[in-house]
């Protein structure tokens, strides 16, 4: 018997017309958060959808945060919290691919999943007393690969995330990644002590929340959560500064950044500049975007921690 997701549809509903109240979102944001986070959140491992909602939680609250203070350092910063459909597939789809394929594998029982052809192998069906998601060995360790991708692209977006927001708030200006010499705050490629110690945090929080969330909902993964718990807050850790750091050297490399002498700001990708307007370029070809970047890097993680972990 299939049984329909109502509490993922209401959530992902809840989320995405928040986000466009609140301006968190734009419109095509809100469409594409609603998709992504229905058929993540349906997944019947509860603790990924969980683990989306902190992450977005969080990001948000981080790139609202001194919102009018970063706005004195970076040009068109007001606009960098209302994101776009291409925005919140760059910071998701590498989970959202990893969640659809554990589902179609491992509950292709479960709507919208069992409307699905079935084109891929199939595992033993999801029960949450039976075996734990992160166990060696379920198909040839597939199902605990595709967490741990979970895992390595949410973690390493947050970290990014928080090293971005809350680093360039740091009293002490950040060097470039590539020369460690000092740089105007809100430089692609930028880092601090604290923006670091930030991205470690991030990390840690997401392997965190996806411990809780899956000792609470399954009681095979109760019974090894003393070998779970390590993995998932290291793995969780690593990807935070790993992918923040590797975020960092793709900005300071193939993304530009432009510094404006006369406003003494950072110009983002869209940022116009005035008539006569002196600009400085800083570090960088203009070779990718900042969403660019950050699909390149937070996919890249996503996939090594699934190799190593």
């Amino acid at each position: 018997m299939t049984t329909f997701p109502v509490i993922p549809l209401v959530l992902a509903t809840a989320l995405a017309v928040n986000g466009v109240l609140s301006r968190k979102l734009s419109p095509s944001g809100a469409a594409t958060a609603f998709v992504v986070g229905f058929l993540v959140m349906a997944t019947p491992v509860r603790a990924i959808g969980v683990t989306l909602i902190v992450f977005y939680l969080l990001a948000s609250r981080a790139t609202k945060h001194e919102k009018k203070r970063k706005a004195q350092l970076e040009e068109g910063f007001q606009d960098a919290g209302y994101r776009t459909g291409w925005q919140v597939l760059c910071n998701s789809i590498a989970a959202f691919i990893a969640s659809v394929v554990w589902s179609a594998t491992f509950a292709p029982n479960v709507l919208p999943w069992s409307l699905l052809p079935s084109v891929l192998p199939q595992g033993p069906l999801y029960d949450s007393e039976s075996w734990c998601p992160l166990s060696a060995g379920i198909s040839n360790d597939l199902s605990r690969a595709l967490l741990f991708v979970v895992l390595g692209q949410f973690a390493c977006c947050l970290g990014d995330t928080l090293a971005s927001e809350l680093g360039i708030l740091s009293t002490s200006p950040p060097v470039l990644i590539t020369t460690l010499k000092p740089v105007p705050p809100g430089t692609n490629g930028g880092i601090s002590i604290g923006g670091t110690l930030a991205s470690v945090a991030g990390g840690c929080v997401v392997g965190l929340t996806l411990f809780t969330s899956l000792v609470v909902e399954n009681g095979a993964c109760r019974a090894e959560w003393m070998s779970i718990l390590p993995s998932l807050i290291f793995w969780g850790s690593t990807a935070g500064v790993l992918g923040s750091m590797l975020d960092s050297f793709l900005g300071a490399t193939v993304q530009r950044t432009r510094y404006s002498v006369d406003s003494k700001r950072v110009l983002q990708d869209a940022s116009v500049p005035r008539d006569k307007e002196s600009i400085k370029v800083i570090s960088g070809l203009n070779l990718l975007t900042n969403n660019q970047v950050n699909l390149v890097s937070s996919t890249a993680t996503a996939v090594v921690v699934a190799l190593l972990a």
